[in-house]
């Protein structure tokens, strides 16, 4: 067990009393492994939103059940409070409950508070270790975020010189998923910028979304590739639109190839299908580029190979189950988009093979991921924070209205039901290359179990959980058509 799960955890001791109350005002108590940890020791976790449908839920649960001499759900409950202050609780709580005081100001004494604010709940235990043996003194805001950076997203924008530099940490940073937040990506642009590096260009926004890095990236490929003579058609997407910023990358330079490579395998970058390669081309550049039918299978097959090497696991966060969707959606977009296999024995017994893998990977997808809901990781997902982006279903329309009181002046909804991953990605490659302007951050929600239309829908416009709505639950006959079409908003998928 980390340092961190255990300056935590050591307040919760199951004998000292079954109701607890945690003011926690930065979520820290809402990570994943704590909240696994806290269940195997008896607790159970709810958070306080509404305090009549805590009454009622806590009353019909646990009251009920104690008064009568029995154990309830669990040994333990500590209601979560996302406040430090304890008297916006009822007071039979308050006076009932031991209070225990979470936040990362105390938590993390050496470092800016802001600063800490936007750190993912993933990082802290990490970043405690670091606190507490590298912090001999506080340090300021932009000291702070300097410290963040290289011990979070190993990223230290001082060190960047060049631009090599700059495209061997960027890339690094988005193969391994750690977009920075946007407080250290403008943190971290200004320093890098300020050495006169991509001065007129949206550094901060390539540091903070990989989509929009990876549209860059791409057609940068393709216009290196057009240097070195070699011309053909692009497999993965349309041509870029005009407001893509056209940067030149060192891609000869080795720390950027291998990056690059790994790219193209994981389906992250598409390659360029070319009818032939000149003499004297660079043999590093094979991986992003295909000369035929069979070329392009084998690439396609080593995605799906590397796919299945890489799959969760029973003890995974939910984080790291969203990214693999993602990857798993792109890759069977990819695979619709194989050339037809027409007289050629070759090609049938490799599109066989394909069609082979992907049953393979489907099934132990299946398998990992029934294993990772039957030891209640699931269960924890309706306790996580929305702030940054809906977790379920039912916290779409909570996030919604913040990204309203965040400052988005129009919102819309939109929700193609049982829309596939893959499927998704032709429309939105459809719709970057008809539309100008048009970009998208892409994120993934779980749906309720068991995940038909009458449960996911209505939590999904509501923004209730499914026994909120017990009466209609196996009907959608309450949906009035506005209802179905108002203006709360997101695009809804999910992997076939």
């Amino acid at each position: 067990m980390s340092q961190w799960s255990k300056r935590i955890l050591s307040h919760f001791t199951a004998d000292l009393t079954r109701l607890w109350v945690a003011c926690d005002p930065d979520d820290v108590l809402l990570d994943e492994k704590l909240l696994s940890e806290l269940r195997d020791r008896g607790f159970e976790v709810m958070l306080y939103e509404d305090p009549f449908a805590f009454r009622a839920e806590y009353e019909e649960r646990y009251r009920a059940a104690w008064d009568r001499g029995e154990p309830g759900p669990a040994p333990s409950l500590v209601l979560h409070l996302r406040s430090a202050d304890a008297n916006e609780l009822p007071w039979d709580i308050v006076h009932h409950g031991r209070v225990v005081r979470l936040s990362l100001a105390e938590l993390f004494p050496r470092l800016a508070y802001s600063a800490m604010q936007q750190v993912e709940q993933e990082h802290l235990a990490g970043l405690f270790y670091a606190h507490q043996t590298e912090l001999q003194s506080a340090r300021g805001e932009n000291e702070s975020k300097d410290f963040i950076l290289e011990h979070v997203y190993q990223l230290t924008p001082r060190s960047i010189r060049n631009p090599v530099d700059f495209w061997r940490e960027l890339l690094r940073m988005h193969f391994a998923n750690r977009s920075l937040p946007p407080l250290f990506a403008l943190h971290a642009a200004g320093i890098i910028q300020s050495k006169g590096l991509f001065a007129d260009q949206p550094v901060a926004t390539w540091l903070a979304s990989k989509s929009a890095l990876l549209r860059v990236v791409q057609d940068a490929w393709y216009r290196y590739l057009a240097n070195l003579g070699l011309d053909g058609t692009r497999t993965g997407e349309p041509p870029p639109p005009e407001y893509v910023a056209k940067i030149q990358i060192p891609f000869d330079h080795s720390d950027v190839q291998v990056l690059v490579d790994s790219m193209f395998l994981d389906g992250t970058l598409h390659p360029l299908a070319v009818h032939s390669v000149p003499a004297g081309m660079p043999s590093w550049i094979k991986a992003g580029i295909v000369q035929d039918p069979a070329a392009l299978q084998a690439l396609v097959l080593k995605g799906i190979d590397g796919l299945i090497d890489a799959l969760p696991t029973a003890s995974c966060s939910h984080k790291d189950w969203s990214e693999f969707a993602k990857r798993y959606g792109e890759i069977l977009a990819r695979t619709h988009t194989l050339p037809g296999a027409e007289g050629s024995e070759y090609l049938l017994a490799m599109g066989q093979q394909i069609d082979d893998r992907i049953k393979t990977l489907q099934a132990q997808s299946d398998e990992r991921l029934h294993a990772w809901v039957a030891a209640k990781h699931y269960a924890d997902l309706i306790l996580q924070p929305v702030t940054k982006g809906p977790v379920m279903v039912h916290h779409v329309p909570r996030f919604l209205r913040h990204r309203r009181s965040a400052g988005e002046a129009k919102v819309a909804l939109l929700v193609f039901d049982g829309l596939a991953f893959d499927q998704w990605v032709q429309i939105r490659e459809r719709l970057i290359a008809s539309t100008k302007r048009f970009a998208f951050d892409e994120g993934t929600a779980f749906a309720w179990l068991p995940t038909v239309t009458s449960v996911s829908r209505q939590a999904l416009f509501s923004g209730l959980k499914p026994r909120e709505f017990d009466d209609s639950i196996d009907r959608t006959d309450k949906e009035s058509p506005c209802g179905r079409r108002s203006g709360r908003t997101k695009a809804s998928t999910q992997i076939r």
